[in-house]
């Protein structure tokens, strides 16, 4: 998720989510009206915007320039497998991740799919939210930064303002996190390359070794390279913009271009901000959940306009807040759909208030989002719990990557003949790498990072196996095994006030 803050709508994906239907016969594709074709490059800016942000960069600065090689990685053995086999999903079967898992495997893994997207919100807004809290700090009181309550403050009141605003059925939400990208990363970004290395020109030391010997992550154990995990996060959700490759003109040539594209300005964008705030803050003095604030107060005291570093915080703040509210509406939106159609949910989860807003949903996602805030009141360490969130949020995601390179391999294998706008290059080799790399993502993600080792790592495994596979998987069997043919609401009742 990056932990992306400017996500495309969930529920385009999952709107058309219905029944699978049998796929016909014969080669070719649906040509859309040459009015909405868009060209390539305007496809890899639409996915730039929504996949990069600044939110992991503390994360990888720990790093320093190895920060290089643990971004890269991920985007070859996860990003470009996941970008090009989703491509080839969309442009064959409509409906998003539910209708290709459901086609693919089954109704059931369908359904699991698309709960695993829901799901894994739950656990980002904590972590989203409690980024949002540190830097919100250092407009009032950096201090408060490392102050556990102030963060489960903001995070339960950010998050039920959210719910507030969302439910009146606001409009133009997403236009507030479209341009987030502008408000909240390239410009903040920039400015933070940009005076990092006019600190280096002015003769100041690095803080991080900058020597072609740094490269590499240094090997102390598989607990070392647990950060990576992260990264997996901020690389998702390309299986949203994958819908776009029917409005290419070319999809066989444009789209490879500009996942290309994407990748590459993706890298920049997460690559050298990380090492910009390795330039100025040591790694043993950096928070994962303030750091970039850390680095422009920083820079900016070097420069004498710490003044700035209020009007920073506030641009970082308004991006990712407009990214909440995108996410909030979407997921979770999608899975309604999903439920009123199948009887997966309650019907108590599934009215909708007189805006046509799945209210209940989200206020029952906000009791568990309250709860899981108040943990960063009672672990000591804000930057352990921080980091923990992501990886349970990683945890949960990465369960729906699974099943959809499964499902796209048996596609290929049982309905070779079905149209498809584009077809993936050597797509079970693509699916083969993509699933290895993220069920190792998962693995891993159970191991306690080096960072943290002062920690429990019994507690630690405790809490991200809890979270993910409890909320990942227990729940959704649950839902499955108790439904009733009564939870399925008829599709006209779907405008209706609860």
């Amino acid at each position: 998720m990056s932990t992306r803050d400017a996500p495309v709508d969930h529920a385009q994906t999952q709107a058309a989510a219905t029944v699978p239907v049998p796929p016909s016969k014969g080669r070719g594709r649906t040509r859309p009206p040459a009015a909405t074709w868009i060209s390539w490059i305007a496809l890899a800016l639409m996915t730039t915007s929504s996949v990069a942000s600044l939110r992991p960069s503390p994360t990888m600065a720990v790093y320093g320039l190895a920060a290089v090689f643990l971004y890269v990685v991920p985007a070859i053995v996860f990003l470009l497998p996941t970008s090009l086999v989703s491509a080839e999903l969309a442009s064959g079967w409509p409906g998003g991740v539910y209708n290709w898992v459901a086609l693919g495997i089954s109704k059931p893994m369908g359904f699991l799919a698309v709960w695993c997207q829901f799901a894994m919100t739950i656990f980002y807004y904590p972590s989203l939210l409690g980024y949002v809290a540190s830097t919100l700090a250092y407009v009032f009181d950096p201090s408060l930064a490392g102050s556990g309550l102030w963060t489960a403050s903001v995070i339960v009141i950010a998050y039920w303002s959210g719910v507030w605003i969302s439910s009146r059925g606001t409009k133009g939400v997403a236009g507030l996190a479209s341009g987030g990208l502008i408000i909240g990363t390239l410009v903040p970004g920039a400015l933070l390359v940009v005076l990092g290395m006019v600190f280096l020109g002015q003769g100041h030391p690095s803080a991080a070794p900058m020597s072609a010997s740094h490269l590499l992550p240094a090997w102390a154990g598989l607990a070392s390279l647990v950060l990576i995990v992260n990264n997996f996060l901020s690389y998702s959700g390309m299986e949203m913009n994958a819908v776009h490759v029917s409005s290419l003109r070319k999809p066989a040539k444009e789209f490879p271009r500009a996942m290309f594209l994407a990748m590459g300005l993706v890298l920049v964008i997460f690559i050298l901000p990380a090492l910009a705030i390795s330039w100025v803050i040591p790694a043993d003095q950096l928070s994962l959940t303030a750091g970039v604030m850390q680095a422009f107060d920083a820079v900016f005291a070097n420069f004498d306009i710490q003044w700035l570093t209020p009007v920073i915080g506030i641009m970082l703040v308004m991006a990712s807040l407009g990214g909440m509210l995108t996410w909030l509406a979407g997921p979770s939106k999608g899975l309604l759909l999903i439920s009123r159609q199948e009887g997966y949910l309650p019907p108590v989860l599934q009215r909708l208030n007189k805006n046509g807003v799945q209210q209940n949903l989200l206020v029952a996602q906000g009791v568990i989002t309250t709860l899981i805030a108040l943990l960063y009141a009672f672990i000591p360490d804000v930057s352990s719990a921080y980091w923990i969130f992501s990886v349970i949020t990683t945890q949960v995601y990465l369960i729906m990557y699974l099943l959809m390179f499964i499902a796209a391999v048996r596609l290929r294998r049982t309905h070779p003949d079905h149209p498809r706008g584009y077809r993936a290059p050597m797509l079970v080799a693509l699916c083969g790498i993509g699933f290895c790399a993220s069920l190792a993502a998962l693995l891993v993600g159970f191991v306690p990072p080096s960072q943290f080792g002062s920690g429990s790592p019994w507690t630690y495994l405790v809490i991200v196996a809890g979270g993910a596979l409890g909320l990942g998987l227990l729940v959704p069997f649950l839902f499955y095994k108790l439904r009733k043919p009564s939870w399925r609401q008829p599709t006209h009742q779907e405008g209706s006030a609860s």
